[in-house]
């Protein structure tokens, strides 16, 4: 028995209709997809403010996709990007420096740096491959260099307050973050 025509339109606008919902729920990410950034972000909330959390996260490509493990990837990466490009400025500012008890300061924060960044790295590649213990062997090192950099600095040169404070500062909350993190994926 061959169908009206009536009925074969029919058909062909339910089918239209439903390709389309499902192509709307597809590039939406589904209507109860779960946003991983805000809920790793939630986790480490007593550490880390949620919205510092949430932008430093969604900068980087494949956050959004990612559970709290890669958050903690993440994180470790930025952290050490961020001590690298602090390391740099602070060896600049030194070679600049002229008064020795402010250029002593900047190295020593170049020092702690140098030290931190490696341990960051180091912690990262173990927190990859799930070796928690080893990942947090390296916590009490890896965060070092921003609050001892401050310490270091003192009353920094002039020229120094604003940019240091800034990587210091940045440093700190992407270190913890990376801890809380990490903590928090060791615990669940």
């Amino acid at each position: 028995m061959a169908m009206g025509s009536s009925l074969r339109r029919a058909i062909a606008v339910l089918l239209v209709v439903a390709v389309s919902v499902a192509v709307a729920t597809a590039r939406s990410g589904g209507g109860g997809a779960v946003d991983t950034v805000g809920d790793s972000c939630n986790a480490i909330r007593d550490f880390v403010e949620v919205g510092f959390c949430e932008a430093a996260l969604r900068s980087s490509p494949g956050a959004a996709t990612a559970d709290r493990h890669g958050h903690l990837l993440i994180a470790a990466d930025l952290a050490a990007a961020r001590g690298t490009s602090a390391r740099d400025a602070v060896a600049e500012l030194a070679r600049g420096e002229r008064d020795a008890a402010a250029r002593d300061g900047l190295e020593a924060c170049g020092i702690l740096y140098g030290a931190s960044v490696p341990a960051l790295q180091f912690m990262r590649s173990y927190a990859a491959e799930r070796s928690w213990e080893a990942a947090r062997s390296l916590l009490w090192l890896s965060g070092q260099a921003g609050m001892g950099c401050a310490a270091a600095l003192g009353s920094p040169p002039a020229a120094a307050p604003a940019k240091m404070d800034k990587d210091n500062g940045d440093f700190n909350r992407l270190t913890t973050m990376a801890t809380a993190l990490l903590n928090s994926v060791t615990s669940s």
